[in-house]
């Protein structure tokens, strides 16, 4: 039986690499049934809202979100739409992980994930400006939320993810040293959680600037890493790096009930409509949706497809040196497919 999952087609190029997308997991057997929905700048356009209760409906009917790149108008209300769904599904756990794909770049063989928390820290947006003088905005002040529950429910994850996908090592990265109260909290309930790993996880902390700095000189050292919110966004987008860039990096957001998988990219508006995205990212985060939704192998054949496509090396798109359109590079995937 096909499963029904809710896709958001996005903002810029969202459109072209969904598309892209949905002709690959077709052709490579996944089992599917489609609910579209919009969000964004177009939802805005269509049903003057950005984030419409339509969308939401379907993602809470279906449990499962495939979402494309979603620009945040100006003037509605939302910090972030993608932070307003994380918010509503409480989709705690980001996984981002980042593997080499395309030969030839400065580093060979990486193979990482990076488990971020998505609910608290300094991405909460508690902060307000204070009035000094006459100048209502002579300072600002942001509040980092740490709790408990949230640090022990992230390394958690983190610890089972390892255990789930046979890894072999976790690494709790942080800024204890000074943020002695919210980081010291996430490391020592980091600490507790590692007791119960221990027998088959190797744990390790690493102040997060010092963890930075290893991943570029030596990122072999590492396997799984877990933090909280700012510092898995910054070190998520280095990690990027080290295999080739956003347009190869895939994120899923999972929480209890409900999961979110989307390209880390945004929508890119300058080169919308110009056929020449690169869905890849967002390929791969189909690519986890399947393993989510217990169709792993097709996930891995659409995987190893564009694996071929990339080390071959003869269409690519723009942004990886190449010249091939968002359709050709689907082409020729659906060819390795065959």
């Amino acid at each position: 039986m096909a499963r029904v999952i809710t896709v958001i087609p996005g903002d810029g190029v969202g459109p072209e690499v969904t598309a892209a997308t949905l002709r690959v997991m077709e052709e490579a057997g996944a089992e599917l049934e489609v609910e579209r929905q919009l969000a964004g700048v177009t939802a805005l356009k269509e049903l003057h809202t950005p984030l419409p209760e339509e969308t939401l409906d379907s993602i809470r009917r279906t449990g499962v979100a495939l979402k494309g790149p979603l620009t945040t108008p100006v003037g509605t209300g939302f910090r972030s739409i993608n932070v307003a769904i994380r918010k509503e599904f409480d989709l705690y756990a980001n996984v981002r992980p980042a593997l080499t794909m395309v030969p030839g770049g400065r580093y060979e063989d990486i193979d990482l994930v990076l488990i971020r928390e998505n609910t608290e820290g300094l991405y909460v947006g508690v902060e307000h400006y204070i009035g000094l003088q006459g100048d209502p905005r002579a300072a600002a002040e942001s509040v980092m939320i740490v709790t408990r529950f949230g640090a022990e429910r992230i390394v958690r994850y983190a610890f089972e993810y390892a255990k789930a996908h046979g890894r072999k090592k976790v690494t709790l990265a942080h800024k204890a040293n000074i943020l002695k109260c919210t980081q010291g909290l996430f490391l020592d309930v980091g600490r507790e959680v590692a007791k119960d790993y221990a027998d088959t996880i190797e744990f390790e902390d690493r102040i997060i600037d010092a963890a930075a700095m290893h991943l570029v000189v030596d990122p072999y050292q590492f396997d799984v890493l877990v933090m909280e919110n700012m510092f898995g966004d910054i070190l998520s987008d280095l990690m990027a790096g080290l295999v080739g860039g956003m347009g190869l990096a895939p994120a899923a957001n999972i929480g209890k009930e409900t999961a979110m998988f989307e390209a880390v990219h945004g929508s890119a508006p300058d080169i919308a409509g110009k056929g020449v995205a690169n869905p890849s990212a967002f390929l791969l985060a189909g690519c986890l949706m399947l393993e989510h939704i217990d169709q792993p192998d097709v996930g891995r054949r659409i995987r190893d497809a564009m694996h071929s496509v990339l080390q071959r090396g003869r269409e690519l798109t723009g942004d990886l040196g190449g010249r091939a359109s968002t359709e050709d590079f689907a082409d020729a995937i659906i060819r390795a497919l065959r």
